[in-house]
């Protein structure tokens, strides 16, 4: 009898799980794509007629929304490996018997909730915040507004703060994939490395990085690809004219009731960044990200 189930055995293992996202994931989207496809408004009730136009008439009235969702996660995510990488390069390498305490103090702000967090930046770069005090005591307000980081001597209510909290929020999702990637390398290949090329520089572009690409593929990733759908840091921190397609679908969805065209927007999203996620996986290379 044990033998005639032995085959089952690993669809048994997999069934809840599979039954968890059927139930939660499948079916929801299912709905969503029905949903995409309706005409009609809350008061004359929707009806499913297979209305294309959802995706077209949307996709041409938020475009602008669209881009400037790509362009400020595009930012965020470069930015925050910029500032993640060496902090999760110095964690593996040099913290010492201070990594787990380091470790802890990069994933503290998640012990505050994500609106919290936000709501921090407003002050921070309000009006009346040291930060916009400090900057203008030492004349940099006028260079800022040059180089179109401020606007008008303001910080708040401008694509900076927006990218700047976005970065803030996500930096460690972009840091902890890395330090894993670079903790799990063995530090005699770093040895050999720079007796082999000359020098710690040589070393790290020969075989650091490489060997790390996986973790920076999936740091990238996470942080990308929640970044561009969100839409509490343009809300709080944002103007209308930093308004992200994340806005767009949270008021058809919440304050228009126009579920067709949030449901279609949304549809878009996902084709988009699945698109993006595949053309950046083919750059990286598919070796580094199964090495």
């Amino acid at each position: 009898m044990l033998g005639r189930l032995r085959p089952l055995i690993p669809y048994l293992l997999l069934a809840p799980g599979i039954a968890w996202l059927t139930v939660f994931f499948l079916f929801p989207m299912f709905t969503l794509a029905r949903t995409s496809l309706q005409a009609g408004t809350l008061e004359t009730g929707f009806r499913f007629v297979w209305e294309w136009r959802n995706y077209t008439d949307s996709l041409d009235r938020f475009q602008e929304q669209f881009v400037r969702s790509f362009r400020y996660a595009a930012t965020a995510t470069v930015l925050a490996f910029i500032i993640g990488y060496p902090l999760a390069y110095a964690i593996a390498f040099r913290a010492g018997r201070y990594k787990n305490a380091l470790l802890f103090l990069v994933i503290m702000p998640f012990f505050t909730t994500y609106l919290i967090r936000t709501l921090a930046w407003q002050t921070i770069l309000s009006d009346q915040g040291d930060v916009l005090s400090a900057l203008s005591a030492i004349g940099a307000m006028d260079v800022l507004d040059a180089l179109g980081i401020s606007q008008n001597g303001r910080l708040l209510a401008t694509p900076t703060a927006v990218v700047t909290a976005i970065t803030y929020n996500f930096l460690p999702f972009m840091v902890l994939p890395i330090y894993v990637s670079l903790d799990r390398i063995d530090r005699r290949l770093v040895e050999a490395a720079q007796d082999l090329y000359g020098g710690p520089l040589r070393a790290f572009l020969r075989v650091v990085f490489p060997l790390s690409l996986p973790g920076v593929f999936a740091g990238s990733l996470l942080t990308f690809i929640p970044a561009t759908g969100d839409f509490i840091n343009a809300e709080i921190l944002g103007s209308p004219k930093t308004r992200m397609i994340g806005n767009v679908i949270q008021s058809r969805f919440l304050e228009v009731s126009d579920y067709p065209w949030a449901a279609a927007l949304s549809f878009i999203l996902l084709a988009m960044i699945l698109a993006a996620v595949l053309v950046y996986a083919r750059l990286l290379g598919t070796e580094e990200l199964t090495g």
